[in-house]
């Protein structure tokens, strides 16, 4: 049998020592999918061009132009355009009465409504989507240098 030889007190158990709380994970620099730079509110009418130099998520209603051409335009479930636009990657969940030109992709989720004409060379309609114009998806131009006709190969013949 176990013999204890020694009393409790004279080897007290160590106290496990207190967990900080943990600290705040420090922000990383991935974006996430819906993050947006410039964000115009639901409740916010605009009437004019609107260009500019970051991303835009657009909630509200707005008459004119918009031209970010070298970045997101999100019109979301609330966002009313009347007008063109043009951007790099344009998502619609709203309602745009213009034309849309995207530089590289655009994309009408189940939500969005779309009265124009759509030039983009990636176009992705979401099934639910309503759409009426037309879609032109014609790649950009290439350069003058691409589209100069290669030399022809003459081949010698034997004798």
């Amino acid at each position: 049998m176990w013999k204890k030889s020694e009393p409790e007190e004279s080897h007290p158990q160590p106290m496990p020592k207190p967990v900080p709380p943990a600290a705040a994970a420090p922000r990383t620099s991935v974006p996430q999918a819906k993050e947006h730079a410039a964000v115009v509110g639901s409740s916010i009418f605009i009437k004019g061009d609107l260009s500019g130099e970051e991303d835009l998520l657009i909630e509200g209603r707005l008459e004119g132009k918009i031209e970010l051409r070298q970045h997101s335009v999100t019109i979301g479930k609330n966002g009313r355009i009347t007008g063109d636009i043009y951007g790099k990657l344009i998502t619609v969940e709203g309602t745009v009465e213009g034309n849309l030109y995207g530089e590289e992709q655009l994309i009408v989720r189940h939500s969005g409504t779309v009265r124009g004409n759509i030039v983009s060379p990636r176009v992705a309609l979401e099934d639910g989507s309503n759409f009426k114009g037309s879609i032109d998806m014609s790649p950009k131009e290439k350069p003058a240098a691409a589209l100069a006709p290669e030399k022809p190969v003459i081949a010698a013949k034997a004798p």
